[in-house]
């Protein structure tokens, strides 16, 4: 998956380009219920590239489990949303998330990919290892 997602980011640098790439190919091959990147904008997160049903635009820092990763500056993985405090429901469907960091290559926080799954406790430390390393390949092609 790593060196199909490296080619596919190959040759382009446009961040919002290879944003929905990356957003589709996470999407299709894992069938995930949203994915989909938030862009830092002054105080908040504001929605980006994204594969799945209508979401939510714009969201406050350190709210929800997006904003909880950006102030927190590392991934957090939800089992069960519904436990989680603060957690912003954009989507009923949704059972458990994955949140990763996207920082620039000064180590700033710049946005966050989201994931969310029908499946409640859908994503393990294998997941947030690939996905970590997936974004630092976005970032790198990216130029970010």
């Amino acid at each position: 998956m790593t060196a199909q997602l490296k080619g596919l980011l190959s040759g382009e640098i446009d961040p919002t380009a290879n944003a929905a790439n990356f957003t589709a190919f996470v999407h299709t091959v894992f069938g995930f219920h949203w994915v989909g990147f938030y862009w830092v904008r002054d105080e908040e997160l504001v929605l980006g590239p994204f594969q799945g049903p209508v979401a939510c635009t714009r969201i406050a820092k350190g709210k929800g489990v997006c904003g909880t990763a950006w102030v927190k500056n590392e991934t957090v993985v939800v089992p069960d949303v519904e436990a989680f405090p603060g957690h912003i429901a954009c989507s009923a469907l949704s059972k458990s998330e994955i949140v990763v960091p996207v920082r620039n290559k000064q180590g700033i926080v710049i946005g966050v990919l989201d994931i969310d799954s029908a499946i409640p406790s859908d994503f393990s430390d294998v997941d947030r290892a690939h996905l970590e390393e997936w974004v630092s390949l976005w970032v790198e092609a990216s130029h970010a």
